[in-house]
């Protein structure tokens, strides 16, 4: 097939989203081997029945999700219904292999698998409930010769079930794409950095103590002005600390939140542990600064692609979408405005992986070329 085949529906019943979907389709190709798939949360208790009859009514068995407060379908944001959406490929049996809830090693028959390829993209989903998502991640990178992993935590009111041929509630999984699979990834960062990066000289855990061998509350003030020491509150729902990512040339960071600041100690909180020697800088993150970036990214990812995308995942944060964007599906109209129609497919995540770091406040657009 020349692009995937993607079907959508929302705001009925899970029989009735599921024959709706099929019936989209239209005639499936023989050679179709492997389905995506994503559900919003209100079919959370709907998921297993909705798995079986995709299979049945697509005699495919591989089917690769998870579960969403917010589902992605071409050019629409599903969001406070019942939605689901489903894209069907034809890559090579033997190009993938799927990653059924990893919770710690992976097994023998993989690790062959992945010693005969020197390059494999994984697309990950897991749940926020699961203690270790993130060394789950970095121990499935350290496995895998070459990994460039990208996905997203599940996002739900429920249970944040996620699939990979079954479905899933524990640990990690999805599917690795061997180097036969032409693949192109990028990240969309939705924040401007404000000031200079800064060296954490003493923190514990969550607490930043100082900053250049300077106060730290003194360093965010002096980047960020008066406001976060008069109304800190108000502040941090658009000024952020942005974690270095030590093992990138690209100079990535890690958006965290700040939850509180003492005025006295001279110190800011942020919703992650901090290391001594570990690098920071402040960003802003707002509607405006999320579209430009979006905007940046898509422009370079255009100059890469000599034919349309036959397909592609795009993992976006809660907090963008309709937060940053509009209510008007305007993040992923934009994706399209700039690369052309394309079936696109994707969930509003919890929290956004790309090449094996686990970020927030990003959007991560996967192209299968």
């Amino acid at each position: 097939m020349e692009k995937f085949l993607l079907g959508h529906s929302a705001n009925k019943t899970h029989t009735e989203l599921v024959e709706d979907c099929l019936e989209q389709l239209g005639d499936i190709p023989p050679e179709t081997t492997l389905g995506f798939v994503y559900i919003s949360d209100y079919l959370n208790e709907q998921l297993r029945p909705i798995i079986q009859a995709l299979q049945l009514g697509t005699g495919i068995q591989h089917w690769v999700g998870t579960v969403g407060m917010g589902i992605i379908a071409t050019n629409i944001e599903y969001y406070d219904q019942p939605a689901l959406a489903i894209m069907l490929c034809d890559i090579n049996e033997a190009d993938f292999r799927i990653l059924p809830g990893i919770t710690s090693s992976i097994n023998s028959d993989l690790d062959h698998w992945c010693s005969q390829h020197a390059f494999h993209v994984g697309l990950i989903h897991g749940g926020p409930e699961n203690p270790n998502f993130k060394t789950n991640i970095d121990d499935l990178a350290e496995r895998i010769p070459e990994a460039f992993l990208v996905g997203g935590i599940s996002s739900s009111r429920g249970l944040h079930y996620h699939v990979a041929d079954t479905i899933q509630h524990e640990g990690i999984s999805g599917i690795l794409f061997s180097d036969q699979v032409n693949i192109i990834s990028n990240l969309s960062q939705g924040c401007s950095p404000i000031g200079p990066r800064h060296l954490i000289t003493d923190a514990e855990e969550n607490v930043a103590l100082t900053l250049d061998h300077r106060p730290a509350l003194d360093i965010l003030q002096q980047d960020t002005g008066e406001l976060i020491a008069k109304d800190w509150e108000r502040a941090s729902g658009f000024i952020f600390a942005g974690l270095m990512n030590k093992n990138s040339d690209a100079g990535d960071y890690t958006i965290r939140q700040l939850i509180g600041v003492d005025e006295q100690a001279k110190v800011f909180v942020i919703t992650d542990n901090l290391e001594d020697h570990q690098e920071l800088v402040f960003c802003r993150c707002d509607g405006n600064s999320a579209q430009d970036d979006l905007q940046r990214t898509l422009m370079q990812i255009k100059s890469r692609l000599n034919h349309p995308p036959r397909g592609g995942i795009y993992i976006s944060c809660l907090g963008r979408g309709r937060v940053q964007f509009g209510s008007n599906s305007e993040e992923v109209r934009l994706i399209h405005s700039i690369l052309g129609d394309f079936p696109l497919l994707g969930f509003f995540a919890n929290g956004e992986i790309h090449k094996n770091q686990l970020y927030g406040f990003t959007g991560v657009l996967t192209l299968f070329l």
